[in-house]
């Protein structure tokens, strides 16, 4: 076995059996959520294994114009750091700012995966429109959940999702992967070969999904032409969430959500203690007047 992963065997192959065991838990979510059980297996196995998934044409062109439409006004501010990039510009607590992006926090498909990873009442961690310009560096290698001080190799506390508003390419810096890297203990980002790393090249629609522990980055965008995306990235219920989301997200904005979006906000309670508000399901203070 390597490390703490109940479903990697020492050469890093996904365990026979492992998830026929899950049959069951995969079709009663797949049912729930009303997706292809067939296909949560099979893009769950890849994950386990490469640490991420392409998922190709999730979201049409109405839903990528509304998020475009929406968010347009509000990406006026140059990153203030080498992270966030100095020629990109991103959008935070997004939920109070527009609902276009809804429909990928929710979307059936990501969280039938999410229902297999994390435990339930797991929450969102992040949600962001990202438009990285043109001359843009490559953004430093980190992978999403290095914040929370535990040792590697373990499970992820999380999984996040880059999805393409634009086309992504090799030029225009498609999220960069580090295939398996999701299984290492813990590593210097210097020590990490950058040649061996793949890009999520893929159609606008798309996402790509990977592990919090999967080493990754945002690339150099070498193209005449912006690239935009979102990413959401989910957190297990006990973990904090990194944005502070009973401030950033009015009360009268969450009422307006679904109940699903509710809950990821953190409206919601992993039981019997983990969330309460004056000992009751956080849920209440949407319902009270």
């Amino acid at each position: 076995m390597i490390g703490n992963h109940p479903y990697i065997d020492s050469e890093g192959d996904l365990l026979p059996g492992f998830l026929a065991e899950r049959r069951g838990e995969i079709e009663a979510s797949a049912s729930h959520r009303g997706v292809d059980p067939d296909e949560v297996q099979k893009f769950i196995a890849q994950v386990l294994e490469r640490g991420f998934v392409i998922l190709p044409n999730l979201i049409g062109p109405e839903i990528i114009d509304a998020i475009r439409t929406e968010t347009a006004p509000l990406l006026t501010h140059d990153g203030r750091t080498v992270f966030e990039g100095y020629k990109t510009r991103r959008i935070y607590s997004v939920i109070e700012k527009t609902f276009a992006c809804n429909p990928i926090v929710e979307h059936p498909l990501v969280l039938a995966l999410l229902d297999q990873l994390l435990m339930p009442q797991y929450l969102l961690s992040q949600l962001q429109v990202i438009d990285v310009h043109p001359g843009e560096i490559r953004q430093p290698l980190h992978h999403d959940d290095g914040f929370y001080p535990l040792m590697r190799p373990r499970p992820a506390v999380g999984a996040a999702l880059i999805w393409a508003l634009d086309d992504f390419t090799a030029e225009n810096g498609a999220t960069l992967v580090y295939p398996g890297s999701h299984l290492w203990g813990d590593v210097e980002p210097d020590k990490i070969d950058i040649a061996a790393m793949v890009p999520a090249v893929m159609p606008a629609g798309s996402a790509v999904f990977f592990l919090g522990t999967l080493w990754h980055c945002a690339g150099e965008n070498r193209s005449p032409e912006p690239r935009l995306a979102a990413t959401t990235q989910y957190c297990e219920p006990w973990a904090r969430q990194q944005e502070n989301y009973s401030l950033a997200i009015s009360r009268h904005r969450a009422q307006q959500c679904s109940d699903t979006i509710q809950s990821l906000l953190g409206y919601s309670m992993q039981f019997p203690f983990i969330g309460f508000v004056n000992g009751r399901d956080p849920k209440r203070l949407l319902q009270d007047k």
